[in-house]
């Protein structure tokens, strides 16, 4: 145990709990403030707000122009100016005004929003004696867009090939990735950390692949024989348990902003959605080719389509193909725009941004109104991707006047045409055979019944399960316009389906498609492209995720952002060498797992305790040592209900409502059915489980830092803030956990107050307690006790609660060494 972590559990016995989580680490504010922060600020606000003379005074070309301003709180995005104003909520000032573009979309506002929540990390320093910080980061493009051989030669577009790696460079046999870590530490004189304990290992591994910690019984039966083939053993039984996919299914959801409510102010809801979750939790649990996960989300109905042909049964392969493209609906959706012409472009917008982040690891919405600033792609390259989706039946209709519009073709049926088609034929049948009967009934009670019985004949749904999916409008699909400065109303020069230009992919030939097809057969052609193994991208961004996963950071920090508004890789011959290697290892994801988990440098300490290192790496970009990381707010749920014995390991199926205080149900106006609790002991399901309103996320999990669900999230924030330590200490879930937890280490000890407080570490922590934490244990039980002596039933059972609520709130629970 880290000491940090002693002296806080220490800390929190003598009743000074508080949720003590470190700040956004430095790595993770700078990629988020470059990928994301910085781009809209040269965009939208520095043109007016930066140089000399600043408008109004605030500059925001560098971090002390809005500091003196002090239009930012830093962690409160509501009390912040800055914030106020692009929400346009304050009559008094509205950012940026209409002269200058207007108002800020809902995800850039978002943008600033997390940005301020996070602390406001802003790397740029104003010089000394500077009036004005000079310009860093990315370089503007010429206005006049041109590929120039500089482009072609980025490093994120050249295709991937495997390092070589001689022979004489590797003095004993290791892991390749250890090769390539061990490379860039000697080009500085350093050296890895020793490896960490087998405790640390084992309960890495259950984070990193369960999300669950392991039990103590698990943890003691590797310190007693923790050898390389125990290792392998270990990670070979957690990738096969369907925990793996729950854990890490959910970080595919935060690619492609999963949610089941369609934002804004009805936030209704998206029909069967939990269908796409159960498809990626299965997907991973069945080690399904990455190339084919991305190809069934961006087609998957063109290639069922293509190979149902003579079925008479839709197969598990068909029906998945279907569910996977429940993809190009997740986004959000205003049902009543101003203009449905421009809300469907916004629609389709939404999907170009979350597919080239998601895949690709590029930002090529920034090109909808004009060539991108800094990235090597055009306004023309933009409209001939979207070119690609036009034959999408939009999510809504075209509509004229007030009141909401409706949705086109949203969901489907998991049943093949023939499947339909002798449905249809059975009850045609019947109910030709009753309208007979109606006929030739005689008897006029007889008549009603048969009649109430042709009625409900008529009537009846087909039996088939229903996934909300992509569907087009038939074989042909409109034709796409470069739209000037993105307007709807404002189309110029055609644009047909192309690849961006820097790719030098040629122009695809038309699918030939007959006029009875259902699709225009283009997003096959996309699909195909960016599954390709010569696409340079798909490969290093996947294996990128995995390693942040498994690190804390990717090799590349902006895991959505491979362009010139990223950051470099960190190792790029280690990303090349891992993207060979998945791609041609057949694209298995859990092959990548073993690779990664295997490696010296994934099993090394994280201990921070080698003074030269710290000096010449002090952001451990070299990977010197391995990160202390805090789990994400799911796991600190699903963590809490492991160690009480309350976890129900039931899985897939419609998400769970989870049980609300009535604060919260009459902040958000929850009225009718809008919130109706599941069962209690459905409630105890995983996390990744329960519902993903936008409107209204699980309270618990919001306030630890839950995906945003708006727009592609590769990075979650990590914060600390006063309503995390205050509801880890009185949300009713986690007093519940705590005494479920009392209750079980009651049931599994003698009584005998020491022998409870070790099976309560053993639980949570996984270790006994030290001395000092035994004696902190019991004094805080005996102050516990006498408080609660005065009219309380059972006061032994409620002190002990308290010490479970307080070992529940240790950092050594929420933090992997």
């Amino acid at each position: 145990m880290t000491q940090v972590g002693k002296s806080c559990f220490v800390a929190v016995l003598v009743g000074l709990s508080t949720f003590a989580a470190s700040a956004v680490r430095a790595d993770e504010g700078l990629a988020f403030f470059e990928s994301k922060v910085r781009p809209l600020l040269l965009e939208r606000c520095i043109e007016c707000h930066g140089g000399a003379e600043p408008e109004g005074g605030l500059s925001l070309d560098s971090r002390a122009g809005w500091q003196e301003a002090g239009v930012v709180e830093r962690g409160s995005p509501d009390e912040s100016l800055l914030i106020r104003a692009i929400r346009h909520t304050d009559d008094d000032i509205k950012m940026p005004p209409e002269d200058a573009g207007g108002k800020l979309n809902d995800a850039e506002i978002a943008i600033l929003e997390r940005w301020v929540q996070m602390g406001a990390p802003d790397p740029r320093e104003l010089p000394a004696g500077a009036e004005r910080a000079p310009s860093t980061g990315p370089k503007l493009r010429s206005r006049v867009f041109k590929l120039s051989d500089a482009d072609r030669k980025y490093w994120a577009f050249q295709p991937v090939i495997r390092p070589v790696v001689s022979a004489s460079n590797i003095t004993e046999p290791r892991n390749l990735i250890d090769t390539f870590v061990l490379a860039k530490l000697e080009e500085q004189g350093l050296a890895m950390n020793p490896e960490a304990t087998p405790r640390e290992q084992v309960r890495r591994a259950y984070f990193d692949l369960w999300g669950l910690p392991p039990s103590p019984e698990e943890v003691a039966t590797f310190e007693a024989n923790p050898t390389e083939a125990a290792w392998a053993e270990l990670i070979d039984r957690l990738l096969a348990s369907p925990h793996y996919g729950e854990r890490w299914g959910r970080h595919w959801l935060d690619v492609v902003r999963y949610a089941e409510s369609n934002g804004y102010e009805r936030d209704g809801e998206k029909p069967h959605a939990w269908r796409y979750r159960d498809y990626v939790i299965g997907a991973f649990n069945d080690d399904k080719p990455y190339d084919q996960f991305v190809r069934e989300q961006l087609a998957g109905d063109e290639f069922a389509e293509a190979h149902s042909a003579g079925a008479s049964t839709a197969s598990k392969e068909w029906r998945d193909a279907i569910v996977a493209t429940g993809f190009y609906r997740l986004h959000v959706w205003d049902d009543e725009p101003d203009s449905t012409v421009a809300a469907e472009y916004d629609d389709f917008d939404d999907i170009i941004v979350t597919t080239s982040a998601a895949f690709l690891g590029l930002t090529i919405g920034c090109a909808r109104c004009h060539d991108h600033k800094f990235d090597p792609i055009s306004q023309a390259d933009y409209y001939s991707l979207l070119s690609f989706l036009r034959g999408i039946d939009t999510y809504g209709q075209h509509k004229t006047g007030g009141g909401g519009r409706g949705t086109g073709q949203i969901e489907r049926l998991l049943a093949l045409p023939a499947e339909l088609q002798q449905w249809k034929a059975d009850q045609n049948h019947r109910v030709i055979e009753l309208e007979q009967r109606v006929a030739q009934a005689t008897d006029e009670a007889a008549k009603h019944a048969i009649e109430a019985e042709l009625k409900q004949a008529r009537e009846v749904v087909p039996p088939f399960d229903s996934a909300l999916a992509v569907a087009e409008k038939g074989s042909t699909a409109p034709i796409t316009h470069v739209l000037h400065r993105g307007d709807a109303n404002s189309p110029r020069e055609e644009a047909p389906p192309a690849i961006p230009a820097v790719f030098g992919v040629p122009l695809p030939t038309p699918p030939a498609q007959p006029e009875t097809a259902m699709t225009c057969g283009r997003r096959r052609q996309l699909a195909d492209w960016i599954a390709s193994p010569a696409n340079p991208l798909t490969a290093r961004v996947m294996v990128n995720r995995l390693w942040q996963h498994h690190f804390g950071t990717g090799i590349v920090p902006t895991p959505d952002d491979f362009g010139h508004t990223g950051l470099p890789p960190t190792n790029q011959p280690l990303l090349n060498y891992l993207a060979a290697e998945f791609m041609d290892g057949g694209w298995q994801m859990k092959r990548m797992h073993r690779l990664i988990m295997t490696s010296r440098v994934y099993r090394q300490s994280s201990r921070a305790g080698n003074p030269k290192a710290l000096q010449v790496d002090a952001e451990n970009s070299l990977l010197w040592r391995q990160n202390l990381r805090r789990v994400e707010a799911e796991v600190i749920r699903d963590t809490m209900l492991t160690v009480s014995g309350a976890l129900s390991l039931k899985q897939g199926g419609p998400s769970l409502y989870p049980s609300l205080s009535q604060e919260t149900r009459d902040a958000q106006n929850l009225a009718g059915n809008t919130w109706q609790e599941s069962p209690v002991e459905e409630q105890n399901r995983r996390s990744v489980y329960l519902v993903v309103k936008r409107g209204m996320k699980v309270p618990l999990l919001e306030s630890l830092d839950f995906a945003n669900s708006t727009s592609p999230a590769g990075i979650r924030p990590v914060t600390t803030t006063a309503p995390q330590a205050l509801m880890l200490l009185n949300d009713a879930f986690v007093q519940s956990q705590a005494t479920a937890l009392a209750a079980r280490v009651a049931m599994e000890t003698d009584g005998d107050v020491n022998a409870r407080v070790k099976r309560a570490f053993e639980l949570v922590l996984q270790r006994d307690p030290t001395l000092r934490e035994l004696d902190a244990a019991r004094s805080l039980l005996s102050e516990q006790q006498l408080a609660a002596a005065e009219g309380a039933t059972d006061p032994d059972l409620q002190a002990f609660v308290s010490f479970c609520r307080a070992l529940l709130n240790c950092n050594e629970m929420i933090y992997i060494d």
